[in-house]
């Protein structure tokens, strides 16, 4: 099974409120049982990783085997150093969000230092930051900018495990890897997406990119990032069986 395989049959589209959300997903509703119980590990268990979470942006994203299919998605980032950012992302900022992908986020000082082949399944942010498609709600423009600054010299690997666009109720078959939006033909993102999150957050993505025109280009974007772009390829991931390793190898 390909993360390129054709929409499944019988699913419904994505929904958009917040109880909308969590209906869709198969199951029955939390009793008070597990209700309590799930306070009481909030209020007993330290939860430090997720704790760290410390920023949310909405932006966009497009399937690398197919940049037609282009969805909007909610990154909260957790900042481990300078150079390296981790990404849960969800597909709306509702309680019932689905959790459908993690991106890691990494500095170009960090991005040359990789192997090329490994380079070519990471996606420049440059465009995405200066067009304005890249923002944090409810954060004025001039209080993010310095992070905006620094994230625009930045490279992400993005794998969605919940393709969520094409009606999946469950997060079912391979990983799909997705790229940046780019000035590009394939590249843009669709006006109705944009105009649709524009109006949830009261905002005009089109003035922003106006506010971020001193945000400074990177020097160089490295060639092999955006492979999309600049050779017409994307990648799909395929999965197939193999033996399993049952013992293990002699030192």
């Amino acid at each position: 099974m390909a993360s390129s395989d054709q929409r499944p049959i019988a699913n419904p589209v994505q929904g958009g409120s917040d109880d909308s959300l969590g209906s869709m997903t198969p199951g029955k509703p939390m009793t008070m049982g597990q209700h309590v119980l799930d306070k009481g590990a909030e209020m007993m268990q330290s939860l430090k990783p997720v704790s760290q979470i410390s920023q949310h942006a909405c932006t966009f994203a497009l399937y690398s085997h197919d940049p037609t299919r282009q969805i909007e998605t909610h990154h909260y980032v957790h900042r481990l150093n300078k150079d390296f950012l981790q990404c849960a992302v969800y597909d709306s900022d509702c309680s019932h969000g689905r959790l459908i992908g993690v991106e890691y986020i990494v500095s170009d000082r960090i991005l040359e230092s990789l192997p090329p082949e490994e380079q070519k399944l990471w996606h420049s942010h440059a465009y995405e930051i200066k067009s304005g498609l890249w923002v944090n709600p409810r954060i004025p423009e001039m209080v993010g900018k310095p992070e905006l600054e620094n994230l625009a010299k930045t490279y992400g690997k993005f794998w969605c495990t919940w393709q969520v666009d094409r009606g999946d109720r469950l997060p079912t078959g391979a990983p799909a890897l997705m790229v940046s939006p780019q000035p590009v033909n394939l590249g843009h993102v669709k006006p109705e997406l944009v105009a649709r999150r524009d109006a949830m957050y009261n905002i005009a993505t089109e003035a922003i990119s106006h506010l971020r025109l001193e945000i400074g280009e990177p020097e160089w974007i490295n060639p092999q990032a955006d492979y999309w772009k600049n050779h017409g390829k994307g990648f799909a991931v395929d999965i197939k069986s193999t033996e399993m390793l049952t013992r293990a190898p002699f030192p």
